[in-house]
C-alpha cells in the first residue's frame, strides 16, 4: 500500500543500481537520482538498494525545500496532495512544476477536482502514462495512490 512520497517514488521510479540514461537522456542511477543535476562525488557503481533509498530520501528533501520556498502555500496541503506536488517536481524539476499555471491555481484554491482536470488537459498527462492517472486521482480524492 502506498501512503507517502517515498514509497510512491520507489514505485514509480524503480530501482537501477547502474548508471542508466533516463528517457530525456540524463545520466541516472538508484530510483531516478539525476547525476547531472546532482553529482554524488566519489561512488563508485553500482550502489545498493540501501543507499539509493538513502539517496532518494535526500532527493525528496531537497525536492521538498524547493517546492516550499518556490510555493509556500504547499504546507497547507494535505500529505496525499503535497505529494503529488512532490512527484511531479521530482519527475520534471520544480521549474517544470512551475509551468503548471492553472492546475497550481486551482490546488491553491483547494479546488482539487478543477486542478485534476487541468494536469489531465496538459501535454505532461499524455507523456507519463499510469503515473499521471495514478496523480490525476490522488490529487481529485486526497489519498495516496
Amino acid at each position: 500500500m502506498i501512503n507517502n512520497i517515498i514509497d510512491q517514488l520507489k514505485r514509480d521510479e524503480g530501482f537501477r543500481s547502474e548508471v542508466y540514461l533516463d528517457t530525456v537522456g540524463k545520466r541516472t542511477v538508484g530510483y531516478g537520482h539525476n547525476l547531472d543535476a546532482n553529482p554524488l562525488p566519489g561512488v563508485t557503481f553500482p550502489i545498493s538498494i540501501v543507499y539509493a533509498g538513502q539517496i532518494l530520501g535526500k532527493d525528496v528533501e531537497r525536492i521538498s525545500m524547493s517546492l516550499v520556498r518556490a510555493l509556500p502555500w504547499v504546507t497547507t496541503l494535505d500529505d496525499a496532495r503535497f505529494g503529488v506536488l512532490q512527484n511531479m517536481a521530482f519527475n520534471m524539476g520544480v521549474p517544470g512544476l512551475l509551468e503548471f499555471h492553472h492546475a497550481l491555481a486551482d490546488t491553491q484554491a483547494g479546488n482539487y477536482a478543477q486542478a485534476a482536470a487541468d494536469m489531465k488537459a496538459s501535454k505532461w498527462y499524455n507523456e507519463v502514462g499510469d503515473r499521471a492517472v495514478r496523480l490525476v486521482k490522488q490529487m481529485a480524492t486526497g489519498q495516496w495512490v
